[in-house]
């Protein structure tokens, strides 16, 4: 006798199955749904897509309901034949169900959160963005600079990164606060994450900010709305990596005239277009 053998439900209990199939195609029609109306959606998944979901989360509903309604007239009629309907399975019947059903209910009671300045160090934080992601006429050259959100100053880099043609220029841009121990200690990162399909290929982009106090003013993960000036200075870091680099690198920095401290914004992403 095997482990899994002995992990065979009772007889009884494969009535249930057909049923924990349907409650687990309805409850993920209804995980997805709840997103859709909160508007946590956008924590997870690029607005392209809202529609998708809405159209999958209806198709669930649709299917589940259906199954349902077979499972509880085959219950009715008691038809369903245990002892000639034999299946072969590695894992007992109903788990692949259950499973569903228990990440679905954890999805209903567990929000989605925000991507920590943690999880920005380890992904590394861009002052670019990817060729591919670039969209000739979604740039907005002729906004005013102090107009511009930190999404849209670095996609104004890419488009020209010499950090010196944007000296003296005006900013007012909002981020969260990244820490980086590479950094000397009046200086921080304000990071965006930006999100391209899903929450899996976020990734942050960002510029350094010099400050006229210390970072422990401002700790991370807080969001800041920063007014400064852009000014160049030589940094000995390499965002990508996060890394000291051997070389130091001119780069492009907000030196910040105010900072003040903001709520954590109800659309902290940026997306590709």
């Amino acid at each position: 006798m095997t482990l899994f053998s002995k992990l065979q439900p009772a007889r009884k209990l494969k009535f249930i199955w057909p049923g924990l199939d349907a409650l687990a195609i309805l409850a993920w029609g209804a995980l997805l749904l709840r997103y859709w109306l909160n508007g946590q959606l956008k924590l997870l998944i690029h607005p392209n897509y809202f529609g998708l979901v809405l159209i999958t989360s209806i198709i669930l509903f649709l299917l589940g309901s259906l199954k349902g309604w077979l499972w509880f007239k085959q219950l009715r009629k008691q038809s369903i034949d245990s002892e000639t309907v034999q299946h072969i399975t590695l894992f007992p019947p109903g788990w692949g169900s259950s499973l569903l059903v228990i990440t679905a209910i954890a999805g209903l009671f567990i929000p989605p959160t925000v991507f920590s300045s943690q999880v920005a160090l380890q992904r590394g934080i861009s002052e670019s963005l990817p060729v591919t992601q670039i969209q000739a006429e979604a740039f907005r050259g002729t906004v005013k600079p102090e107009d511009r959100t930190l999404i849209e100053w670095i996609r104004t880099l890419n488009a020209y990164p010499e950090p010196d043609a944007y000296n003296g220029q005006k900013a007012k841009v909002t981020g969260f606060v990244v820490h980086s121990p590479i950094l000397p200690k009046n200086y921080i990162f304000l990071s965006r994450f930006i999100l391209t399909c899903c929450a899996v290929d976020a990734y942050p982009v960002g510029l350094p900010v010099k400050l006229e106090g210390d970072q422990k003013d401002y700790p991370p993960d807080i969001w800041l709305e920063v007014e400064a000036e852009m000014i160049t200075e030589t940094l000995a870091v390499d965002t990508q990596t996060m890394q000291k680099t051997p070389t130091q690198k001119r780069q492009l920095v907000l030196d910040a005239k105010s900072v003040k401290t903001i709520p954590t914004p109800a659309d902290p992403y940026g997306y590709a277009q």
